[in-house]
């Protein structure tokens, strides 16, 4: 990736990086430096914190003020990469990239305009992650290349491992230092303290973070869903956020993907009833193509090739690493004897095989996209195979995924879509679940 053409976004330009939210300060005390930050060794932080009760907040007070700065994901579905700039102090909350859409011709990937970091390096006391998506971590290795300086880096367990595993392709002189979080965990972070909850999103270990600092406290969500039945068992932490609403929350900053959309996300838990159904049922083999951060979505598709009696084949290079990193954290359950090598495919009959790949986003180097065209090296699609396309497209990529679709059923395949089936499920709270949220800290 490192010598792919990168095109920096200029959407974030000057002007909208001088814009900012300014919170007046209402404390003058600092709270302490973290000093547990070893090089290369991941720290775990569990301690709670004890802010005082906002109804015995002191005085504002002519102090510095708190700057909130969005590098990038409020001006479209990614890049997603928050600055907070208190007096000499700065802390960035997720540093992500974008995909191109068919508009960018020749790109492979969108990074934000983090030229504020770069002019104020000596300022970044760390980057706080909030879950492993690409579109919140996916920039990290371009952004320490430039900085060339170790920045601390807090994450949960799996998010972790996914930023050690992409550094791994690039040449970063300064490593980063890892330290893992768990729900409420609380990090010192110089004039910053962050307590770090539970939310259920598309991916375990995603997070929010209630941000205090002399001038005020700011609750970010994160990407969040309110699921009742989650894959996991994880839920949103509502302890956490009525304990925030209590010591006073003078900004939410709240995921709003969704909320055009009324009611309440679908649980991750339907689309497993979906997917059951339409791979017990198919005639042929069964294509499965899906985001492969969303390890919730693979466990459920091979949960429903073991009741199938099918066995899985896995291709797509981030659904190979993704994957292993998942199981080795324990965050996967998978029989060693239900993976299959695609070499092995012609000794299988076809109705007990399931294929699991990328390109759900109708990417062009995708293993979808290459299957459609029969330019796989190992794998193809024939008459009467199946088909799902597990995710909807993120917007700018409805016209890849569409010829995608009609290359699949020129082949003969029959499929299986978001309009059809119920064969995904958003990770993003919709206007119910948001006001929810609202209430809460309200």
């Amino acid at each position: 990736m490192a010598n792919e053409e990168i095109k920096r976004s200029k959407s974030n330009n000057r002007t909208r990086r001088k814009r900012s939210v300014s919170l007046s300060a209402n404390s003058d005390s600092s709270t302490s430096t973290n000093t547990r930050s070893s090089e290369n060794k991941k720290n775990t932080f569990n301690k709670k914190t004890n802010f005082s009760n906002k109804t015995n907040r002191k005085p504002r007070r002519n102090l510095s003020k708190l700057k909130i700065i969005p590098l990038g994901g409020l001006d479209a579905i990614g890049k997603n990469m928050t600055v907070f700039e208190y007096d000499t102090d700065i802390i960035l909350v997720d540093a992500g990239l974008m995909f191109p859409d068919d508009e960018h011709i020749g790109i492979d990937l969108v990074l934000p305009d983090y030229t504020y970091i770069l002019e104020k390096p000596n300022k970044l006391k760390g980057i706080f992650i909030t879950h492993g998506h690409e579109d919140h971590i996916g920039a990290i290795p371009y952004l320490l290349q430039d900085l060339d300086m170790s920045v601390p880096i807090y994450g949960s367990k799996l998010s972790l491992a996914m930023i050690e595993s992409k550094l791994e392709e690039f040449s970063i002189k300064n490593k980063p230092t890892y330290h893992e979080v768990q729900n409420e965990s609380v990090i010192n972070c110089s004039q910053f303290s962050l307590e770090f909850f539970s939310v259920n999103h598309s991916i375990p270990g995603a997070m929010g973070i209630f941000i205090h600092c002399p001038a005020g406290n700011v609750l970010h969500t994160g990407d969040f869903k309110l699921d009742q039945t989650p894959i996991d068992g994880v839920r949103t932490n509502f302890q956490a956020i009525n304990r925030f609403s209590e010591k006073g929350v003078d900004l939410l900053l709240s995921d709003s993907t969704n909320a055009n959309k009324t009611e309440f996300t679908k649980s991750e838990a339907e689309v497993g009833v979906a997917l059951r159904h339409i791979i017990k049922n198919a005639k042929q083999k069964v294509v499965v193509a899906a985001f492969s951060s969303h390890i919730h979505r693979v466990q459920q598709v091979f949960d429903a090739a073991k009741l199938a009696r099918r066995k899985v084949v896995v291709t797509g290079r981030s659904m190979l690493t993704n994957i292993r990193i998942a199981k080795e954290l324990g965050y996967l359950d998978i029989d060693d004897d239900s993976v299959i090598d695609a070499y092995q495919c012609s000794e299988i009959p076809p109705h007990r095989i399931v294929i699991l790949c990328t390109g759900s986003q109708g990417e062009p180097l995708s293993a979808l996209s290459r299957l459609s065209v029969g330019e796989h090296k190992t794998l193809e699609i024939g008459k009467g195979d199946t088909v799902i396309i597990s995710a909807t497209p993120v917007p700018g990529n409805e016209k890849m995924v569409a010829e995608v679709i009609n290359k699949l059923v020129a082949l003969g395949a029959a499929g299986a879509y978001k309009k059809f089936e119920e064969v995904h499920v958003s990770g993003h709270a919709k206007r119910a679940e948001l006001t929810i949220m609202q209430t809460l800290v309200n």
